[in-house]
């Protein structure tokens, strides 16, 4: 029985072939993996929470960015594209194309099936690496639920919020994400929504 070996690249190999690439890919120990699409409620939660935060900016000092920005985290070189992404201080770059997020101060990963354990396991292990995240978000697209990851020291504190008359409070960038701006339009299945009306 035989396995294919991937082929291993360097980051620069990876960033020059990404950056001329018709579809996204991460980075991940020398080796590139494609992003699949996502689903409609995929797509209207990052894009909720992504104007959320842009209107609660305004004025304010701090950028969002939704799921073309690139973020790495240098100390383990990997390279990924988070759903949504906000720095609130100075935004670094690796290099002059400004593509490349160094500095992310909050990340949010809307969970699908394909992406749960990665997001919460390996990914997420790749990211409490990066030292000025202060703030982790895992958004559930097919049931009401948000869960906060809040580094506080060398910890990260976990908050749920299941309710859709709930909030969650970023401290770190002063903003509060509404649950029912989170999922404002997304539906759920039916014994979802039998669950919410009890």
């Amino acid at each position: 029985m035989s396995s294919l070996m991937r082929p291993r690249y360097t980051a620069e190999q990876y960033l020059a072939l990404e950056r001329v690439a018709d579809h996204k890919s991460e980075f991940v120990n020398g080796q590139i993996f494609a992003m699949a699409g996502a689903s409609r409620e995929h797509n209207l939660i990052a894009g909720n929470v992504f104007a959320e935060l842009r209107a609660q900016f305004r004025g304010r000092p701090c950028e969002a960015y939704i799921s073309d920005m690139r973020i790495q985290v240098s100390s383990t070189g990997i390279y990924t594209y988070p759903d949504v992404a906000a720095v609130c201080d100075e935004p670094l770059f690796d290099d002059a194309h400004g593509d490349t997020l160094l500095n992310a101060t909050l990340i949010v990963e809307v969970l699908s099936p394909s992406t749960e354990a990665y997001d919460r396991g390996e990914k997420f292990a790749h990211y409490r690496r990066l030292e000025t995240l202060t703030d982790y978000v895992l958004i559930t697209q097919d049931k009401i639920r948000v869960e906060h990851f809040v580094r506080q020291g060398q910890q990260w504190v976990l908050t749920e919020v299941s309710d859709r008359e709930g909030q969650v409070h970023l401290v770190s960038i002063d903003c509060d994400l509404a649950l029912r701006e989170i999922y404002e339009r997304v539906e759920f299945p039916a014994n979802e929504v039998k669950e919410l009306l009890v």
